[in-house]
């Protein structure tokens, strides 16, 4: 009996789509029992003694795949495998009950033993790696101007794709080593990123890039109910109600490494909820999730997603619980025409050196991501010994190509140009020219103005900013302009010290600080008809101190001097015939903000806010306007409380609330009362009120109160149509209570009518609270919003509408 000579295949398995690798899918010799598994790389090596001449690959949801082998040799043979929508959520009927609940209801049991938020503190080293593609790229695209200059580099992309996968063409490609902290009593996490290396198309190694290409970002943990991805609430297959969303199914028990583990699928009983699709590998003794590959499909009530995928293995520590070993995530965006193009975004973490049970003092998690001040001096023998996994032949032609396409000089140019509609700001070197909105504007004061605006950036300085702008109006041939400086006196814990003077052209309900100047809104508010403009002349010196994790503190001085250009005149000194109409104050404020969870991030020289996690934020103001000070013609404090909460609610949807209260103490003319913000535009904003007039109102004590609510597909999934646009209900509601004392009111002669009655340029509130309801529609071909709005109080003021539409372009997921 002759034997035939051992045939041996090594490859690796991923996606055609994505490039994804494929773990845990099944190779096998054709007509034999022979064969492997691939592992979280989709890497195998199957063995055989048996006469063959193919191989194939099968795994749930992608088409078998089969290629010939040469019999008796060792060979490589890679396997990129299509997407099978067709074999996902076929439903099963049992005669009894379905052998997987039994396991589900043990995975419930000991969700808390497994659960990683059981230990009292971890942390560990972690590798991160984040690349961006172009995929997708149509014809119509392949023919632009700035496409054909690249076309060396398209030309080359199909290499990198492999045989039967679909060409990408890589825009940006990270590396970021780091330690990673956490603890659990009170909650408290931090990341000190070591070294990171960054090679992308238009964007720069800077300070913000290397804080968030770390593991922070990266966090899935599917013991949890809820997982915040990209913004949205998608239900986890083991969160406490999963019967309620998903179909489940026991396919198989096998081990993986020495665990044995059943195999149990998952479907979304409903497709368009926020769900996943996949495969979990659940442990047989401690009955953990050891393994999980879930997917969110396309018929999700998402934009521009095509899928989602999150790749995860597990690893027990010493103490019981189980802690990510590695995770892969890859986001497809599709094409939102069939004339652009689509992108990929992958994102890889591996974590080893787990230390488990040993918290830090609470002053440690200070700064949530702070960064090492070598974290960008690196050379090519650090990364070869630092990684995790060394990178594949993919990946390292992926640095060269984007290596390649920076130093064309039109992609420079395009991409720079992008940048600056996104971020208001063009960089030159050390200066930043911007914002735009200060460019351009006409009114009927200043008729034409044109503006110039400049910065500093990172590359003068890492401690100093200087910067302004300068604009002129044609009609009243004045100039107006304003000078900054801003010295960062320390980034952990973030102190600075800010010096501005301005000249500028206001308007009296503009003064409301919840009002950005660089904003849209504001922009537009100064065209047209200006309501109650006047020139203001304001020095202002301010100093910021983040006191503990979650609280900062700022001091302020403000010298402000108002010149009306509006018929205006207010009684001095309490007189009843002495009038002026320019006035002077000096102010000395100090603001508490406390956001027990909020995460900040440093761009360069600033600190931006991403926001809170689970927490409601605290707002304390207190103002003091000093008499005398510099020639000041008032004395008067000011008191102000608010509280924001931004309350995920699962399936039902996502909650933003607000809740402001206010007082001012001493006598003072209604411009620095607190006057209420209008729209009278077409389009919703969403710190106004939305059918008030501008200035309709003012108050020197009130209590605001703000609730909107997003429904996503919650109900409309229910009705076919609206299942098929994925349209998503909204509802709000503004509330606004309050009332001024007759004392602020004579500070101001007004003009009277016929009868000496005093004309006021506004409307007093008096024991009933002003309300406007609205309710609508989002996501109308993915960007418009519809909201209609319904005012119930004081509908006697004149031109006031009882009901209005207001409209939004909103770019949403």
């Amino acid at each position: 009996m002759l034997l035939s000579a051992q045939t041996v295949v090594t490859g690796k398995v991923t996606e055609s789509a994505t490039g994804t690798p494929i773990p845990f899918a099944n190779v096998i010799f054709t007509g034999t029992q022979d064969g492997a598994i691939t592992d979280f790389e989709g890497n195998f090596t199957a063995k055989t003694n048996a006469p063959v001449d193919s191989i194939e690959v099968r795994y749930i949801g992608f088409i078998k795949r089969i290629k010939p082998v040469m019999r008796g040799s060792s060979q490589t043979i890679n396997f990129q495998l299509d997407e099978d929508v067709q074999t996902l959520g076929e439903v099963v009927v049992y005669a009894g009950e379905n052998p997987a609940w039994p396991i589900m209801r043990k995975v419930i049991e000991h969700k808390k033993a497994n659960d990683k938020r059981s230990l009292s503190a971890y942390d560990y080293e972690s590798y991160t790696k984040v690349e961006f593609d172009v995929d997708n790229i149509s014809d119509f695209i392949q023919k632009w101007k700035l496409v054909k200059k690249v076309q060396g580099v398209l030309d080359s992309i199909q290499t990198i794709a492999g045989e039967d996968g679909k060409p990408v063409l890589p825009i940006f490609l990270s590396e970021a080593i780091s330690r990673y902290y956490y603890r659990t009593d009170p909650t408290l996490k931090k990341e000190n990123i070591i070294k990171t290396k960054v090679s992308g198309v238009g964007i720069t190694d800077g300070t913000l890039t290397s804080q968030v290409i770390g593991s922070t970002f990266q966090e899935y943990n599917f013991y949890q109910n809820w997982l915040n991805i990209i913004t949205k609430e998608f239900v986890s297959p083991i969160a406490d109600g999963w019967k309620l969303y998903y179909e489940v199914y026991l396919e198989d028990s096998l081990y993986i490494g020495d665990d044995y583990c059943y195999r149990i699928d998952f479907y979304p009983k409903r497709e368009q909820d926020l769900a996943f699709t996949g495969t979990m590998w659940i442990t047989q003794k401690e009955h953990a999730l050891r393994r999980i590959d879930a997917t969110v499909p396309r018929e999700v009530n998402l934009n521009y997603i095509e899928k989602i995928k999150i790749q995860q293995d597990l690893t027990p520590t010493s103490a019981g619980p189980w802690l990510p070993e590695k995770t892969r995530v890859v986001v497809d965006v599709s094409q939102i025409t069939k004339q652009t193009a689509g992108m990929l975004a992958k994102f890889y973490v591996s974590t080893k050196d787990h230390h488990v049970n040993n918290p830090m003092p609470n002053d440690f998690y200070l700064n949530p991501v702070t960064m090492e001040e070598s974290v960008r001096d690196f050379d090519e023998e650090y990364w070869d010994e630092m990684r995790h996994d060394s990178l594949s032949s993919t990946e390292q032609n992926v640095f060269m190509m984007i290596d390649t396409l920076k130093k064309i000089p039109a992609v420079k140019t395009y991409m720079d140009m992008a940048k600056f509609l996104v971020t208001g700001y063009y960089k030159i070197g050390a200066i930043d020219l911007g914002p735009y909105p200060t460019f351009f504007g006409k009114n009927n004061i200043e008729g034409v103005r044109i503006g110039f605006g400049a910065r500093t950036n990172i590359d003068f300085s890492r401690k100093w900013t200087f910067g302004g702008y300068l604009g002129y109006g044609f009609q009243d041939e004045k100039y107006k302009y304003k000078l900054f400086v801003d010295r960062i006196i320390d980034r952990q814990p973030w102190t600075n010290i800010k010096a501005e003077y301005q000249q500028e052209l206001e308007q009296v309900w503009l003064l409301n600080d919840q009002i950005e100047p660089n904003s849209l809104f504001y922009s537009l508010s100064r065209f047209g008809t200006l309501t109650q403009p006047f020139l203001i002349n304001k020095y202002r010196l301010s100093v910021f101190r983040q006191l503990s994790r979650g609280l900062g503190v700022t001091g302020a001085y403000k010298y402000e001097s108002f010149a009306p250009q509006f018929d205006f005149d207010y009684y001095v000194d309490g007189s009843t015939t002495e009038t002026a109409s320019a006035y002077e104050v000096s102010e000395a404020s100090i603001t508490l903000r406390y956001a027990k969870d909020e995460v900040f991030v440093i761009n360069d020289n600033e600190r931006l806010s991403l926001g809170t996690v689970r927490w409601p934020a605290f707002n304390l103001d207190y103002t003091y306007g000093m008499s005398g000070v510099l020639g000041s013609d008032f004395e008067y404090h000011k008191l102000k409380l608010g509280v924001e909460k931004r309350q995920k609610m699962g399936i039902l949807g996502v909650t933003d609330i607000r809740l402001t209260g206010g007082y001012i103490f001493g006598e003072v003319p209604y411009p620095l009362l607190y006057n209420t913000i209008g729209n009278q535009t077409n389009f919703y904003v969403d710190f106004a009120y939305n059918l008030m007039n501008y200035f309709e109102f003012s108050t020197d004590k009130y209590l605001d109160f703000r609730y909107r609510h997003q429904f996503e597909g919650f109900i409309l999934n229910t009705i076919p149509l609206m299942k098929k646009l994925k349209w998503r209900l909204i509802g709000s509601a503004n509330v606004l209570y309050g009332g001024l004392d007759q004392k602020n009111i004579d500070m101001v002669q007004y003009p009277q009518d016929e009868n000496g009655d005093d004309i006021l340029p506004f409307y007093q509130l008096d024991s009933r609270p002003y309300v406007e309801l609205g309710y609508g529609v989002e996501n109308i071909l993915k960007i418009f919003s519809i909201e209609a709005f319904h005012r119930l109080t004081y509908l006697d003021h004149q031109d006031v509408s009882k009901f209005g539409l207001k409209f939004s372009i909103k770019v949403i997921l």
